[in-house]
């Protein structure tokens, strides 16, 4: 593992996420991951910072409520489609995604949460805010297009305490 300055890869970070990324979570003996799509890395509070979003319908959602932290592993140039595929479309409530996937974990160097091993890039997050969707401050068009059935998000902004390339 290399480790870099959290915006040194982020241009292929934000294209890579577009096409799927895993968001780890542990809480206690439970872990699980996710397949996400959105996200934001920026600088907030003086901090680095990685705001991913999480809807309450998912098993996520109970682990990260009683986490302090999470681990997004990004993959490139179409690396672990299926695993994606199948990690966002099932619930780790039914399924040991780590097993069913096949995909191999590594500690974090900062945080208990590990990483997914064989993406290229990682980022270890401490959660400092975390942000319930009001839908009265959303977009008209964007809550009938993404929110239909009004199942929406919880953001929660990690600190970036650690960021390296897979070598």
């Amino acid at each position: 593992m290399k480790e870099i300055a959290y915006d040194e890869y982020i241009k292929e970070a934000t294209q890579a996420l577009s096409k799927g990324a895993f968001l780890t979570v542990k809480s206690g003996d439970k872990l699980n991951t996710m397949t996400i799509g959105w996200g934001s890395i920026g600088y907030i509070w003086g901090k680095p910072i990685f705001m991913v979003m999480v809807r309450d319908s998912r098993y996520t959602y109970e682990l990260i409520e009683n986490s302090d932290e999470f681990t997004v592993s990004i993959p490139f140039k179409g690396k672990f489609k299926e695993e994606l595929k199948f990690c966002g479309t099932k619930s780790g409530r039914d399924y040991d995604k780590f097993s069913e996937c096949k995909l191999s974990i590594q500690s974090g160097q900062e945080v208990d949460t590990p990483i997914i091993k064989g993406c290229d890039l990682h980022y270890e997050c401490k959660i400092k805010f975390r942000q319930i969707m009001d839908p009265d401050n959303l977009n008209k068009q964007y809550d009938q297009k993404w929110y239909p059935q009004k199942d929406y998000h919880t953001l929660y902004f990690g600190e970036i305490v650690g960021a390296y390339l897979e070598e």
